[in-house]
Protein backbone atom coordinates (compact mmCIF):
# COMPACT_ATOMS: atom_id res chain seq x y z
CA UNK A 1 0.00 0.00 0.00
CA UNK A 2 1.43 3.38 -1.09
CA UNK A 3 0.31 6.75 1.03
CA UNK A 4 1.05 10.26 0.18
CA UNK A 5 4.64 11.55 1.49
CA UNK A 6 4.33 14.86 3.71
CA UNK A 7 6.72 17.33 1.38
CA UNK A 8 7.70 20.87 3.31
CA UNK A 9 9.29 23.90 1.86
CA UNK A 10 12.88 22.32 2.22
CA UNK A 11 12.11 18.97 0.57
CA UNK A 12 9.46 20.22 -2.14
CA UNK A 13 12.18 20.16 -5.04
CA UNK A 14 13.58 17.28 -3.90
CA UNK A 15 10.25 15.45 -3.79
CA UNK A 16 7.97 16.96 -6.33
CA UNK A 17 10.52 18.98 -8.86
CA UNK A 18 13.05 16.25 -9.00
CA UNK A 19 11.16 13.22 -8.91
CA UNK A 20 11.44 11.53 -12.43
CA UNK A 21 7.70 10.05 -11.25
CA UNK A 22 4.61 12.41 -12.00
CA UNK A 23 3.78 13.90 -8.82
CA UNK A 24 0.26 14.95 -7.38
CA UNK A 25 0.76 17.33 -4.59
CA UNK A 26 -2.39 18.14 -2.36
CA UNK A 27 -1.77 21.58 -1.19
CA UNK A 28 -3.84 21.42 2.19
CA UNK A 29 -4.66 23.16 5.94
CA UNK A 30 -5.78 21.10 8.60
CA UNK A 31 -8.34 23.32 9.09
CA UNK A 32 -9.91 23.49 5.68
CA UNK A 33 -13.15 21.48 5.57
CA UNK A 34 -13.17 20.19 1.75
CA UNK A 35 -9.00 19.60 2.02
CA UNK A 36 -10.72 16.94 4.81
CA UNK A 37 -13.27 15.79 2.09
CA UNK A 38 -10.51 15.34 0.01
CA UNK A 39 -7.81 13.69 2.10
CA UNK A 40 -9.60 10.14 1.26
CA UNK A 41 -9.75 10.55 -2.39
CA UNK A 42 -6.06 11.75 -2.27
CA UNK A 43 -5.21 8.18 0.03
CA UNK A 44 -7.06 6.27 -2.60
CA UNK A 45 -5.53 7.72 -5.50
CA UNK A 46 -1.56 6.84 -4.14
CA UNK A 47 -2.54 3.97 -3.23
CA UNK A 48 -4.55 2.81 -6.59
CA UNK A 49 -2.15 4.68 -8.91
CA UNK A 50 1.36 4.16 -6.71
CA UNK A 51 2.78 2.58 -9.16
CA UNK A 52 2.89 5.12 -11.62
CA UNK A 53 2.81 8.51 -9.09
CA UNK A 54 4.16 9.70 -6.21
CA UNK A 55 1.19 11.51 -4.22
CA UNK A 56 2.44 14.30 -1.53
CA UNK A 57 1.01 16.65 0.71
CA UNK A 58 1.88 20.20 1.84
CA UNK A 59 0.45 21.97 4.47
CA UNK A 60 -0.11 25.54 3.10
CA UNK A 61 0.46 27.17 6.79
CA UNK A 62 3.51 25.27 7.61
CA UNK A 63 4.70 26.19 4.67
CA UNK A 64 4.22 29.10 3.17
CA UNK A 65 7.12 30.02 1.03
CA UNK A 66 6.20 26.74 -1.78
CA UNK A 67 2.46 28.05 -1.22
CA UNK A 68 3.19 31.39 -2.62
CA UNK A 69 5.89 30.28 -5.08
CA UNK A 70 2.92 28.16 -6.72
CA UNK A 71 0.06 30.76 -6.59
CA UNK A 72 -2.03 28.67 -3.83
CA UNK A 73 -4.40 30.93 -3.58
CA UNK A 74 -7.11 28.83 -2.02
CA UNK A 75 -7.11 25.12 -1.10
CA UNK A 76 -7.49 22.62 -1.78
CA UNK A 77 -5.29 22.77 -4.86
CA UNK A 78 -4.12 19.88 -6.57
CA UNK A 79 -1.00 20.01 -8.70
CA UNK A 80 0.41 17.45 -10.89
CA UNK A 81 3.89 18.07 -11.61
CA UNK A 82 5.73 16.00 -14.34
CA UNK A 83 9.47 16.49 -15.36
CA UNK A 84 9.59 19.13 -12.86
CA UNK A 85 6.79 21.23 -14.77
CA UNK A 86 3.00 21.67 -13.49
CA UNK A 87 0.56 19.74 -15.78
CA UNK A 88 -2.38 20.04 -14.09
CA UNK A 89 -3.88 22.20 -11.61
CA UNK A 90 -7.44 21.66 -9.82
CA UNK A 91 -8.98 23.32 -7.48
CA UNK A 92 -11.78 22.60 -5.18
CA UNK A 93 -13.28 19.57 -3.64
CA UNK A 94 -14.03 16.98 -6.67
CA UNK A 95 -15.35 13.52 -7.29
CA UNK A 96 -12.52 10.98 -7.24
CA UNK A 97 -13.60 10.31 -10.73
CA UNK A 98 -12.95 13.82 -12.04
CA UNK A 99 -9.89 13.76 -10.78
CA UNK A 100 -8.82 10.59 -12.11
CA UNK A 101 -9.53 12.01 -15.53
CA UNK A 102 -7.55 14.88 -15.26
CA UNK A 103 -4.57 12.45 -14.07
CA UNK A 104 -4.44 9.71 -15.87
CA UNK A 105 -3.63 10.69 -19.30
CA UNK A 106 -0.49 12.30 -18.06
CA UNK A 107 0.55 8.92 -16.37
CA UNK A 108 2.96 7.38 -19.48
CA UNK A 109 2.06 4.27 -21.13
CA UNK A 110 -0.56 3.36 -18.11
CA UNK A 111 -3.30 0.88 -18.98
CA UNK A 112 -6.86 1.70 -16.96
CA UNK A 113 -7.53 -1.11 -14.70
CA UNK A 114 -11.19 -2.75 -14.57
CA UNK A 115 -11.17 -1.05 -11.71
CA UNK A 116 -11.10 2.14 -12.48
CA UNK A 117 -14.33 4.90 -12.06
CA UNK A 118 -13.63 6.27 -15.74
CA UNK A 119 -17.23 6.59 -17.81
CA UNK A 120 -17.43 8.11 -21.05
CA UNK A 121 -19.32 11.25 -21.53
Amino acid sequence: MTEPITVTDDTFETEVVNSPTPVLVDFWAAWCMPCRMMAPIVDEIATEYGAKLKVAKLDVDQNPQTATQHGIMSIPTLMLFKGGEVVERLVGAMPKQRLVERIVPHLSSFQLSSGDLLESS
